[in-house]
């Protein structure tokens, strides 16, 4: 029998001493001195910790990215502990630079363990290279036969991509748009944008000149393209930043460009355990360091407390923008018949628990759930 929880005493937004029911995977009621009395029911009591929705990391390298600085420089696999201790409960693999020695079928396996822990998870199809790596030998088909396929990644503006004329673009949008639509996913083409000044041109011109719609392209690590990214979005389309150092100045940047209503097209992630490297001006690595998933909370804390965000206005970038990009109705909002992807903050944003699918992953920073290479 699942256990079903009653949480009393949280801050839900502007609210407190907030209660919320969980029953099984998904919330069934909150308000204020609720009161149930059910088989199989804990008692549990935040004392004041803010509650907000799982986050939602739609670019993680979850057997591990790099390798551009040989097979030392590749970054290791995320384990189950870097979710809960991150506050992620859905995110999306990909691979990274190196889709030879990494595969798809790697992918697939991790992306199905993830699941089996406790978090919901999903992946890319493709990588950085054109013609895409598949799982069944064709784009449209690895979105239709393999379930937790839901785009496809194509990396362009980088001088480790592959390099892909706009007319190849095209042939692969096509691909993914006709995967996802016989799929009934989100079918998206999820584009690694490098430092290079053209950045996303190529897109520019082909959702100008073709019928193919805007929100199948979904270009990532956009901070340093605002001027593309604000263009994008008036265009209809999503653009994506990518956490840590420089993105909260990014974040906040754009938003002062772009009418409120226009938010809800802007989204973070994280690049967790892909390569970071850095690179002189005759394209030598430098130095190196790695993505990681605590910086989707550091990300949202800057904007809050030192940008001066409202909280409400930032934290849909981490979860419900990015739900509503990738089609998931069922998580991304503490609502009534939601699913029970809930994480309790201390004041300083730190992660005190985590619940996903109404089962907790971690409670009081204790990690429950033991996941894959983990002792």
């Amino acid at each position: 029998m699942s256990m079903n929880y009653l949480i009393r005493n949280v801050r839900l937004e502007d609210k407190e001493n907030v209660d919320i029911l969980v029953i099984g995977s998904h919330i069934i009621d909150i308000g204020q001195k609720l009161e149930y009395s059910l088989p199989a029911m804990k008692i549990v009591d935040a004392h004041g910790a803010r509650v907000i929705a799982g986050l939602i990391d739609q670019h993680v390298h979850s057997i591990g990215g790099g390798g551009e600085d040989g097979p030392a420089s590749r970054v290791p696999p995320i384990v189950f502990s870097d979710c809960a201790k991150a506050g992620v409960t859905t995110l999306v693999g990909t691979l990274g630079t190196d889709s030879h020695t990494r595969s798809l079928r790697d992918l697939l396996a991790m992306t199905q363990a993830l699941d089996e822990t406790g978090i919901n998870a999903y992946c890319l199809t493709g990588s950085y290279e054109y013609p895409s790596p598949t799982l069944t030998g064709d784009v449209a088909d690895d979105l239709l036969f393999c379930k937790p396929v839901i785009g496809c990644k194509l990396a362009i503006s980088d001088h480790r991509c592959s390099c892909p004329t706009t007319e190849e673009i095209i042939r692969l949008a096509s691909k993914v748009r006709l995967g996802g639509l016989i799929s009934h996913k989100v079918g998206e083409l999820h584009i690694h944008v490098g430092a290079d000044s053209r950045g996303i041109e190529q897109l520019f011109d082909i959702i100008e000149r073709t019928i193919l719609p805007v929100t199948i392209f979904r270009p990532t690590h956009m901070g340093s393209h605002l001027e593309q990214a604000e263009r994008f979005v008036r265009k209809g389309g999503f653009v994506d930043i990518t956490a840590g150092r420089n993105a909260p100045e990014a974040i906040a940047t754009l938003l002062s460009r772009l009418p409120p209503a226009l938010w809800p097209q802007v989204t973070v992630s994280s690049d967790s355990n892909g390569s970071l490297p850095k690179w002189n001006d005759k394209r030598e690595i430098i130095g190196m360091d790695r993505g990681r998933m605590t910086s989707l909370l550091q990300t949202l804390s800057i904007l809050v407390e030192e940008k001066g965000l409202p909280l409400s206005e930032v934290l849909p970038l981490f979860t419900s923008n990015v739900a509503k990009a990738l089609h998931f109705t069922q998580v991304g909002s503490v609502e009534i018949g939601k699913q029970a992807d809930l994480v309790l903050l201390d004041g300083e944003f730190q992660v005190q628990s985590v619940m996903a699918k109404g089962v907790w992953l971690s409670f009081d920073s204790q990690i429950l759930v033991k996941g894959m290479f983990e002792d």
